[in-house]
């Protein structure tokens, strides 16, 4: 198992990507505590919990709003005591408000930058100690998007939130490998969830012309690449941006 013994915290893990993420990290050995956002259906976050411990799994579920800053500090504390430390964070929680920019309200852009950006941003910095005190090779994964490093007509803010994080992950790095702290990312592109699955047949053609593999990515392919991340096979791996989009943007 790649992250036997590995205490891992993920934003955002009680859906598409997110959720795809604990169920491959847990099933790797790592013991997993994720947030969710507390006001959608708690009954599967209870389930999804309750499924994955069925099958011997470590995992916890924490509800957490990414805009609440403020929130963060006792929020990580509950997390890292349950976990007994902290060895890697994903920073995957996220928000979209699609609209051109004319019609895009101030609100909508502050609460896609605020969770996508700056809740990441601060979430990283309460972990930080508790990362830095981690006996393995700790590291941070960002969960970015192909609208961060190629933008998209429609999507300015949540693309201005997500190339965002490219700069802040760069700039981590560079700061805190004196630490033996790695940080990277991840920029997916089309990923079959909950999500892409009500788009138009339209809208999912014209996305699929673009894509060279000829197909759409799958979440736990995400989450293979978020495994090795976290894992002890790129100790050597830190500022990166790892694109996983079947070549829809090379």
């Amino acid at each position: 198992m790649l992250l036997q013994g590995k205490k891992i915290i993920l934003t955002g893990g009680s859906r598409g990507i997110g959720k795809s993420c604990v169920e491959y990290l847990a099933s790797q050995g790592a013991k997993v505590a994720f947030t969710h956002t507390g006001t959608g259906n708690s009954a599967a976050v209870e389930s999804f919990e309750v499924e994955l411990r069925s099958k011997g799994c470590d995992v916890k579920a924490f509800a957490v709003n990414l805009s609440e800053v403020a929130s963060f500090k006792e929020k990580i504390s509950q997390m890292t005591d349950y976990l007994g430390g902290l060895d890697g964070l994903v920073n995957n929680a996220g928000v979209t408000s699609d609209n051109l920019i004319l019609r895009m309200k101030e609100e909508e852009f502050d609460k896609t930058l605020d969770v996508n950006l700056k809740g990441a941003y601060f979430f990283t910095k309460e972990c930080m100690r508790s990362l830095m005190r981690s006996e393995s090779s700790a590291s941070v994964v960002f969960m970015s998007s192909v609208v961060g490093v190629m933008g998209n007509s429609g999507q300015s803010a949540y693309a201005a939130s997500k190339a965002g994080l490219v700069g802040l992950a760069k700039s981590l790095a560079k700061e805190l490998a004196s630490r033996q702290l790695r940080v990277n990312v991840i920029a997916p592109g089309f990923i079959q969830t909950e999500m892409t699955g009500v788009l138009d047949e339209s809208v999912k053609k014209s996305y699929m012309d673009n894509i060279p593999l000829g197909r759409f990515g799958e979440a736990v392919e995400v989450a293979q690449a978020v495994t090795f991340l976290l894992s002890d096979m790129s100790r050597y791996i830190t500022g990166q941006v790892l694109n996983i989009n079947g070549g829809l943007y090379i």
